[in-house]
């Protein structure tokens, strides 16, 4: 049995996909860029500012599930600029600081939707 996870605090969905689905003790969270919810914009300026907007993002979709970055078992960082690996790996690790990191996969993409810089993605396990 699947169940859509839908909050306020992160950005709409932009197409036809949900902010996150639960699937047993599995939540599956949609990539996020970095889209201001209140205004559904884009964050403008530095790829720092642009990171931090989209682990708020994934944080309040976690938190709707009752979960946070420590459930999270596998992330996915998608990059338009492979050079801001080490600044975006600095501002992930403020949010991934648990015992056991989750397994991570780090590409970099010809462009993302909306000009975004950055879209992360990431699973997340509630049964421990």
């Amino acid at each position: 049995m699947k169940k859509q996870v839908v909050t306020s605090a992160a950005p709409k969905a932009v197409g036809p996909y949900s902010q996150g689905v639960l699937a047993g003790d599995f939540l599956f969270a949609s990539g996020q860029i970095p889209l201001d919810p209140e205004t559904g914009e884009l964050v403008k300026g530095s790829i720092e500012a642009q990171a931090q907007r989209i682990f708020l993002n994934l944080k309040a979709v976690l938190n709707e599930a009752d979960l946070d970055f420590s459930h999270v078992v596998s992330a996915t960082v998608y990059l338009t600029d492979i050079s801001d690996f080490a600044t975006v790996n600095e501002i992930y690790a403020h949010f991934f600081n648990g015992e056991v990191l989750p397994a991570r996969c780090a590409v970099q993409v010809a462009a993302l939707p909306k000009g975004a810089r950055l879209e992360v993605s990431c699973v997340a396990y509630r049964g421990y």
